[in-house]
Parts: structure tokens; C-alpha cells; sequence
């Protein structure tokens, strides 16, 4: 009886800790998961024509313990031999629960104060949209949002990007992703 015991409340421990970590949600009014990118979110350069507007983007379940917040857009579909970083953001309040399409323009003043926008892979410290090469498959996009256990990150917006993921992934209590796509 007893080992029965241990048994069903092992399985209730997992069945809880599935839940609270599947509850942790990111979502955009703009961009539906699995959905191909629109002429907003793709870049303008590098061949491409877009209006390199960050989406809308909101999260919600978010887990105990959370001091602020982190994102990154990331294409793992690049020819680069390490895929592309798209948008790098961090330091952002753990009272915030979403951001302004348009947020991730070069000044940062749509961002919510104090947080940071690290440089991407097209050298700036801004949204970049997307702009696969011609004729490629199209490219995941992948849009996460990350619970960080730290109110503030002491990282230089100038690090690469995998030194900020680094620190974002050592820091985090949990994310949630979504994915959408675009080819040309």
C-alpha cells in the first residue's frame, strides 16, 4: 500500500509540474503561430523590401518567482553554420506583459523603460525582419519570450547575441515560443 502511495503522488507531481510549465503562453495579434510573415516583420535591405516593424507581442501565465522578462527573435534556417539572430531584448519589468508593434525601432523609446535592445546579427540593436536568401525553403522565425529569475541583466548591448543568450538561458524560469515562416 504504501509504495502505491508514493506512486500516486509521484505521478500527481508530474502531472502538476506539466501543467505549470505548459501554462507559460506568447501570442501576437499580428502574427499567428505557423503562419508566414507579412511585408511588416521582413527586413528592408540585404534584397529585401519590408517595413522591418517588430510584431505586437503578448504573454501571459507567467511563472512564480519571474523579475523580468527577455526576447529574442531567432532564425535557425540561416546559411550562417549557427542561424541569425533577428532580435535581441532584455532587462524588460516583470510587471510588463507585452509589447507595441513597432517596439523594436533603433531608439528603444516604444520599449518599456529600462529595458535593452542587444545587437543583432545585422549589427544593430533593433528589430531586424526577416530576409532569407532567394530562392531558400522558407525560414522558421522563432519568437520567444523568457522568464528570467534576475530583475536585471549586466550584460553590454554590444555582446553578441549568444553571450545574451547565454546569460538569458543560465536565468531562466521558463519561456514560451512560437514559430512562423518566410521565403522569397
Amino acid at each position: 500500500m504504501r509504495r502505491s502511495n508514493i506512486s500516486i503522488i509521484f505521478v500527481i507531481f508530474l502531472a502538476s509540474t506539466v501543467v505549470q510549465a505548459g501554462a507559460f503562453t506568447l501570442s501576437s495579434p499580428t502574427i499567428k503561430p505557423d503562419s508566414f510573415l507579412t511585408e511588416e516583420q521582413v527586413f528592408d535591405g540585404f534584397g529585401c523590401t519590408g517595413k522591418n516593424q517588430s510584431p505586437a507581442l503578448k504573454w501571459e501565465a507567467i511563472p512564480q518567482g519571474t523579475k523580468s522578462f527577455a526576447i529574442t527573435v531567432y532564425d535557425p534556417d540561416a546559411p550562417t553554420g549557427s542561424g541569425w539572430w533577428h532580435w535581441v531584448v532584455y532587462n524588460i519589468p516583470a510587471n510588463v506583459t507585452g509589447i507595441a508593434a513597432g517596439a523594436g525601432e533603433p531608439t528603444g523609446r516604444r520599449l518599456p523603460p529600462g529595458a535593452v535592445q542587444g545587437r543583432t546579427d545585422y549589427g544593430t540593436h533593433a528589430f531586424g525582419g526577416a530576409c532569407p536568401p532567394q530562392g531558400d525553403k522558407p525560414h522558421r522565425y522563432i519568437f520567444t519570450v523568457y522568464a528570467l529569475k534576475i530583475e536585471k541583466m549586466e550584460v553590454s548591448p554590444d555582446a553578441s547575441a549568444a553571450l545574451i543568450g547565454f546569460m538569458i538561458n543560465t536565468n531562466a524560469l521558463g519561456k514560451a515560443s512560437f514559430t512562423a515562416r518566410f521565403g522569397r
